[in-house]
């Protein structure tokens, strides 16, 4: 044979295996987008009906499906218990790993499980994860008739705060405080969620609430400028204007090796309100669902019920989530 025709006989062959491939790659994404067609979705949601967690994952469940392949039906499905954590465990443990499972979890969960919370039974790092609507900044406030104007008050003072359970933002956050910054928070668990809780506030059974601020102005939008409640404390990148004066949780360290626990402890501000999949997933169902998160988050509609919600619309993908979760836990 001939340098001409070995040429063309490999020329031949490169084509053929090059063919192959992408034969392979349509087939792939055919395969996924075939199965989804028809199938349920469920997102689970950790938290009781009407909190901020849910009204968020119902938003993004009420749109996400129209962009996936497929379009299958998606379920909103509530799972409470121990503060969110019996559905991060049924997540990560039993749901199946298919793609047609996923939720929103409480962005407590690396510090749950680097706390050595109770019942924790996951590894955030090896979750799969979607994105999230926008950053969160979570507040520390008391009832007016409390007594307490400043964290330094409640050096001094017990201040009887509410929670759901020990593996709630409710619970952690305070008990850190406890922990580092010197506080008397007496926490009172058993309360379904932030609504009761601050229920319990208005009928004087507690004093106080860990909550997210878009939670207060979503809930009780009159409770900060009518100075209903005083804000201790915020955690938080960025400083609202309705909390000018509030003092960032990390101004309060004293000493490096404390501001970078509390940075790491903190960390679930960036976090947001995550969506995650079970370990595991198939690579191109796991692009699917991120990419069809992503392009809710681009949604006209899906911005106008944001926007109805007054909810922050500041969306973080799935690949920045797993990145920072990646820098937490080299921390």
């Amino acid at each position: 044979m001939g340098p001409l025709q070995t040429l063309r006989r490999c020329h031949a062959a490169s084509v053929a295996i090059l063919l192959l491939l992408g034969a392979a790659g349509t087939a792939d994404a055919q395969s996924a987008t075939e199965f989804y067609r028809g199938k349920t979705i469920n997102v689970y949601i950790g938290v009781g009906v009407g909190g901020e967690y849910d009204i968020q994952a119902r938003l993004v469940a009420r749109h996400i499906g129209k962009h996936i392949p497929g379009n299958p039906t998606v379920v909103p499905q509530n799972m409470t218990g121990a503060g969110g954590l019996r559905m991060i465990n049924y997540l990560y443990n039993v749901a199946p790993k298919d793609g047609t499972n996923i939720g929103m979890i409480a962005n407590a969960s690396v510090a749950m499980q680097a706390t050595g919370i109770a019942g924790v039974q996951f590894d955030a790092a090896q979750m799969q994860w979607l994105g999230s609507i926008a950053p969160a900044v979570e507040t520390m406030a008391a009832w007016h008739a409390a007594g307490v104007k400043s964290i330094d008050d409640v050096r001094k003072k017990e201040v009887v705060a509410g929670a759901s359970a020990r593996g709630a933002i409710t619970f952690i956050y305070p008990e850190m405080m406890n922990e580092f910054l010197g506080t008397k928070f007496k926490i009172v668990t058993g309360y379904p969620g932030g609504n009761q809780i601050n229920l319990a506030m208005e009928r004087g059974e507690v004093e106080g609430i860990c909550e997210s601020l878009d939670s207060i102005n979503q809930r009780k939008p009159d409770w900060i400028p009518k100075k209903v409640v005083n804000v201790l404390l915020q955690a938080g990148a960025e400083s609202p204007p309705e909390l000018k004066g509030v003092p960032n949780v990390l101004t309060l360290a004293r000493n490096d090796e404390e501001k970078q626990l509390l940075e790491f402890l903190y960390a679930g501000q960036d976090i947001g309100r995550p969506f995650v999949a079970p370990p595991d997933l198939p690579s191109e169902r796991l692009k699917m669902l991120r990419d069809a998160f992503a392009e809710t988050m681009k949604d006209p509609e899906f911005a106008a019920d944001v926007k109805r919600s007054k909810l922050d619309l500041e969306p973080v993908d799935g690949e920045q989530l797993a990145a920072l979760i990646a820098k937490i836990y080299a921390t």
